[in-house]
């Protein structure tokens, strides 16, 4: 298997079929090809080889969906680089790949001088936006038009197609090597589960960067459907896209979803009837944003799909039907679902064995879409994956159908006066509370439990409630030593480039001045 086998089909079976649409701009399948070949052409004459890796550094556009086609079409290597990153971040993804080519567009432009003293690998820097290309660049569109189409490299199966950096909440990042058999796998394994159907136009509201991302668009390619991009994610351009180009599906975090459907453009009268599927993942979605986005958009599906960029992403899914009224009453609703197709999951312990049902362990994931390991770091890499088991650090338990129930990342569990909470359960609680927007709770130092339970809450605007209010709300539902301790009122939660929320930031005040800390 190998990415570009999908263009080859599409270009034989529907050459004319518009592939990539932003804007006012478009381009058929035939018009894509070709654009993709030239592209590869153009970088193998500023010095890629074989297995060389190239970034890209760069918002959401057809030249990123030409960047992860044209890269391995020309035998190179992506690395596409977090949006979000600062420049010294970037400049360490690109000395570890070793990618002396970087695309950037023109949000990223003013960052350029620093990645060349900071990133001594850096060559060439390839200006793919719509201006004036800047001086000491080379001008996308002019190597494009300079460059005739080359065959494609078909780099395939175990070859490496990317390096895809975790988000660097922590320390250094990691970068993730991933296979063509890794990415395809994966993509077709989302297809067999349906969140992709023929004739389906996608599309691309979450960070192109992201393996979210480019993992949900793979099951699309090997359709041949039309991609629909948006530059960055915003709610009522977002609902306008779907309305002209009658999109099918699209994926979207938590807090996408949440900023949907709590935006006043959601009250405009508007046609969103093409809308068939909403994939959402990257963190859990609280059953009351759920439940207000369900209602906010009758007759959409809505899918979690559970996995990390180490499992190409997709290791579990949890159908639509376990989102409706009669799907609810199996309990299933809480579930990141079952193990997908090509896909084996275990709750295990400490010494990775198979924990009874019911009891919370770590989430193990074995199949063709494990990771081929860290980049240059064989220690982390045998620490993850042992015996082909891709060790996620998720907490969660299955239930006797299969199902997992993730619990939480297992470095974020707080414990408080000898017992274990999980924050998602603390979370879900709060975002019941009609004044709470969205919430993070966190374990901070206590001299009498070791650590207690806080949490970190934005209200809706306009909202008002106490500290006591929203304590007393959740002893309602959740027992007494789960509750928060603590509350503090924020007006925004930090977020990753991916919208995952940032706890590292909110522990980070907590925990400054003490020897040990959580991660």
């Amino acid at each position: 298997m190998y990415l570009t086998q999908t263009l080859h089909r599409a270009a034989q079976q529907h050459p004319q079929r518009i592939a990539v649409c932003i804007g006012e701009r478009s381009f058929t399948f035939d018009q894509f090809i070709e654009r993709v070949a030239r592209l590869a052409a153009a970088l193998q004459s500023l010095g890629m080889k074989a297995g060389d890796r190239v970034a890209m550094l760069a918002l959401n556009s057809d030249r990123y969906l030409e960047y992860q086609m044209g890269v391995p079409w020309g035998g190179g290597v992506l690395n596409p680089c977090n949006t979000r990153w600062s420049a010294p971040e970037v400049a360490y993804s690109l000395n570890d790949s070793g990618s002396a080519i970087l695309l950037v567009d023109d949000m990223f432009v003013p960052m350029v001088d620093q990645l060349r003293r900071e990133a001594g690998v850096l060559r060439r820097v390839v200006y793919c936006g719509d201006g004036p290309v800047p001086e000491g660049m080379e001008g996308y569109e002019q190597l494009l038009a300079k460059h005739g189409p080359v065959d494609d490299a078909v780099r395939r199966g175990d070859d490496l197609a990317g390096i895809f950096y975790t988000g660097g909440t922590t320390g250094f990042p990691k970068g993730v090597m991933l296979s063509h058999n890794n990415l395809c796998s994966s993509g077709l394994a989302s297809r067999a589960a349906e969140l992709a159907t023929t004739g389906g136009i996608y599309l691309h509201a979450a960070p192109m960067f992201h393996l979210a991302d480019m993992g949900l668009a793979m099951p699309h390619w090997f359709e041949g459907n039309t991609h629909v991009i948006l530059p960055a994610f915003d709610p009522e351009r977002m609902l306008d896209t779907i309305e002209r180009h009658r999109v099918t599906h699209t994926l979207l975090v938590p807090t996408m979803v949440q900023m949907t459907v709590d935006h006043p453009a959601m009250k405009k009268p508007r046609d969103l009837s093409s809308l068939k599927l909403i994939t959402y993942g990257a963190s859990p979605m609280s059953e009351a944003v759920l439940d207000r986005a369900m209602a906010a958009l009758p007759g959409v599906g809505f899918v979690q799909a559970y996995g990390m960029t180490e499992l190409a992403p997709m290791a579990t899914v949890n159908p639509a039907y376990f989102h409706t009224a009669e799907g609810r009453k199996q309990g299933k609703l809480r579930a990141a679902g079952r193990a997908g197709p090509c896909v084996e999951v275990r709750i295990v312990d400490a010494n990775g064995q198979e924990v009874p049902r019911g009891t919370v362990g770590e989430v193990a994931v074995r199949g063709p879409n494990v990771m081929q390991g860290y980049w240059n770091q064989p220690a982390q890499t045998a620490q993850a994956v042992r015996n082909g088991w891709m060790h996620t650090g998720d907490g969660a338990y299955m239930d006797e159908d299969g199902f997992i129930f993730i619990a939480d990342r297992l470095k974020d569990m707080i414990i408080t006066g000898g017992e274990n909470v999980y924050p998602a359960e603390v979370e879900n609680a709060l975002a019941q509370h009609p004044a709470v927007a969205c919430c993070a709770v966190i374990g901070i130092p206590s001299p009498e439990w070791g650590e207690a339970v806080h949490a970190s809450v934005v209200l809706k605007p306009g909202a008002n409630a106490a500290a006591e209010e929203l304590i007393a709300h959740c002893k309602q539902l959740i027992a007494r030593y789960k509750c928060p301790r603590s509350v503090e009122f924020l007006e925004a939660l930090p977020l990753s480039g991916t919208g995952k929320i940032l706890k590292t930031k909110l522990r980070q005040p907590f925990w400054k001045n003490h020897a040990s800390h959580i991660a």
